[in-house]
Parts: structure tokens; sequence; C-alpha cells
């Protein structure tokens, strides 16, 4: 993949559609979220036309507060699958990149700092709206020995989100797409924050 991956998406539409891009502006996916479902369920496609589906991320459980999102890909081959940290999630973002039960990789707010202000902020009118804007978070994956390896950034936008995925250091083919869906299923999730 070339790097840096850009994820767009359109904040006013009903049911949330995400494009992946690499650095050359090649969509490398589309993303679709399926609406009004208990469990959370998510279509990945080649392009836009959504002809071809290579991906899909399905919640273990209605409720997300710990959920477990599993990767399949489209014979239903398992690739893993990301698991959001309930408690720890209510102080910053924190989630596990799981590879056959073991933890493979870990997400994590860079500055939780940021949250607790933006949830302090957000609640005053006007002041909020310029807080959201301004407070973009960012994720890093990291290794279990510690070194980062991708960073996940929101950028200012108005009327649609995009984030931008950097490479920081080498990472087997894997669990580089690992880390992409890990990514995908964060900006979801996370997505009204920023």
């Amino acid at each position: 993949m070339q790097y840096p991956i850009e994820l767009t998406f359109k904040l006013m539409t009903f049911g949330q559609r995400i494009t992946a891009t690499d650095a050359n502006g090649n969509v490398l996916m589309f993303i679709k979220q399926k609406m009004f479902k208990l469990k959370e369920k998510v279509d990945i496609y080649s392009d836009s036309t959504q002809q071809n589906l290579i991906f899909q991320i399905a919640s273990d459980r209605m409720i997300d507060f710990s959920a477990n999102y599993h990767f399949r890909d489209a014979q239903g081959n398992d690739w893993g699958a990301v698991r959001r940290k309930g408690m720890r999630s209510l102080w910053s973002a924190h989630y596990d990149i799981m590879q056959e039960g073991t933890v493979d990789m870990t997400i994590s707010e860079e500055s939780p700092m940021k949250k607790v202000l933006e949830s302090l902020l957000g609640e005053i009118p006007i002041i909020g709206l310029v807080a959201d804007y301004m407070l973009n978070p960012s994720y890093i994956i990291k290794r279990p020995d510690g070194t980062p390896v991708l960073r996940l950034t929101k950028r200012p936008a108005v009327f649609e989100g995009k984030f931008t995925l950097t490479k920081l250091n080498e990472i087997p083919e894997d669990d580089e797409l690992r880390s992409l869906l890990a990514m995908i299923m964060l900006v979801l999730l996370e997505r009204r924050r920023g």
C-alpha cells in the first residue's frame, strides 16, 4: 500500500459510506456500514460499484461495550478481530487487534486529554463547534513491544470526515491489512469526535 491512506466520508448521509484511497488517489476500498442492525455489520468492497466484496466486519454482540469485531474475507476466512476496551475507552480510546485469539497489536489514543477537553468544551454552544473542529484526535497502532507502526489522524473538515493513515515503521503485509480493517472499524465507532 502507498501511504498516506485517506479515509473520507460524508457526515450528513443516511448509512455510513467510507472511501479509502492511497497516496496516488486510487480507491483501495469502499466501506458500507449496514443500517438498523442490532449487531454492527460492515461490508468492504474493492470500489464504489460494490460489485466485488472483499471483506466483512461483524460484531459478536449487540451492545458495543467491549465488543469484538471479527474480520472475514469474501471466502469466509478469518482475518482476526479488533476488540474495544470498554472501561478504558471512557477515558481514551483503546482497542486490541487480535489474531487467532491473541493480541497482535494495540490501538490507543495519542492524547487522552483531547478527549477530556472535547467533552467539556463540546457542551458550550458555539465554542463546542469550534472545539470539535480544532481538537482532532489521533490514534497509534503499536506492536506488543511498544514499537509504533501506524498513525491515524482526524483532519479538520466541515461537512465530511477525513482521516489520514501514515506508516511509521515496516509491518508485514497481513498485519498491515488487519490494521487497516481495525482502523476502519475505529473510524466508524469514533467518527462523531473531533
